[in-house]
């Protein structure tokens, strides 16, 4: 993809969860990472679903709306996560969480010439919202839930309308030349964004400050699962290990398929492992991976050798690794 075109993604396949009921806001702000008492309807922000040990489940978009919150969750954790999310519901909690996936669809535009096509569609004021910001507009006579972001580092909005209305939508917006791709290149958009992927960088084997999701955590807030944990990581600065990007040289390609570095194989220095690759992609005819390095190991600029091949760790739009002294101002 070029950055610079507009493409939109059908991401129908992904959860949608609506959490309602009065204790909605302090019940996700006790459940997940980041601070829900301080939204308001029409906010909204990323959020991690961690176990009790910090480890982590899924990280989400949420909105949160008049009378409830959506969650943008991944395919392979809706129903994972509606139930996690049931064994924490107690009698006297007023809060439900109900899976409305198969009511509506989701559409992601991807581009920094979002904003002039939905304006030629009749949408305005986009300038004035900001990240994760929401709102209900209509198009073409259809009400749509607009969201700002595109769940990448790159300008964008997520569209969550009805799904009998999906197609619709979705050709309204192909009309004004909005090329569509599909899973594929959205994985390859996913890795080299740096966006972590559960089961692959979102695992029981990494936090999400390995994740680089700093950006997802409150550390003022009071308790919520997995805090304790992610607190004392923080002040002792105890992240063992970071996720980066690994870009190869452009001479490797020819030797390169998509099938030539499997999730898991090691990363090694000096013929010793530090650490694991968990995705691989062929994106713009080039190769680029995602991988987990120990801290002690290096960052960005170190080299590395994997199944055979050189690559260098490089930093990516996604993720966040402050480094100690950023951590400690904000304790």
């Amino acid at each position: 993809m070029n950055y610079q075109e507009v493409v939109i993604c059908d991401r129908s396949n992904w959860g949608l969860l609506q959490i309602t009921g009065e204790d909605r806001l302090n019940y996700l702000h006790n459940q997940s990472t980041n601070d829900f008492n301080s939204l308001q309807p029409g906010g909204g922000c990323e959020t991690v679903f961690v176990t009790p040990t910090a480890r982590t489940i899924d990280l989400a978009t949420t909105y949160v709306t008049e009378d409830a919150v959506l969650a943008i969750v991944a395919p392979n954790r809706r129903k994972y996560l509606l139930e996690w999310l049931d064994k924490f519901i107690f009698p006297f909690d007023r809060v439900e969480v109900t899976d409305v996936s198969s009511d509506y669809a989701l559409l992601t535009l991807i581009g920094t010439d979002s904003d002039r096509i939905l304006s030629e569609l009749g949408v305005n004021n986009l300038p004035e919202l900001k990240p994760y910001n929401h709102q209900l507009i209509s198009l073409d006579g259809t009400t749509v839930r607009l969201g700002v972001g595109s769940d990448l580092a790159l300008p964008g909005y997520n569209i969550i309308v009805p799904r009998e209305q999906a197609a619709k939508i979705r050709d309204l917006i192909t009309a004004q030349q909005v090329r569509e791709i599909g899973d594929r290149e959205w994985e390859e958009l996913r890795i080299l964004q740096g966006r972590p992927a559960p089961d692959k960088e979102l695992t029981e084997d990494y936090n999400p400050l390995e994740a680089g999701l700093w950006q997802t955590i409150s550390f003022e807030k009071g308790c919520y699962i997995g805090q304790e944990t992610i607190a004392r990581l923080n002040t002792y600065n105890g992240v063992k290990q970071k996720l980066w990007g690994v870009k190869f040289a452009d001479s490797d390609l020819q030797a390169m398929t998509e099938d030539s570095l499997a999730m898991g194989t090691p990363i090694t220095l000096e013929d010793k492992k530090v650490g694991v690759l968990t995705s691989f992609a062929i994106a713009n005819q080039k190769p680029f991976a995602l991988a987990y390095v120990r801290t002690k190991a290096g960052g960005v600029g170190l080299s590395v050798e994997i199944g055979g091949f050189s690559g260098e760790l490089v930093d990516l739009p996604f993720l966040h690794h402050p480094k100690l002294a950023d951590n400690q101002a904000s304790n």
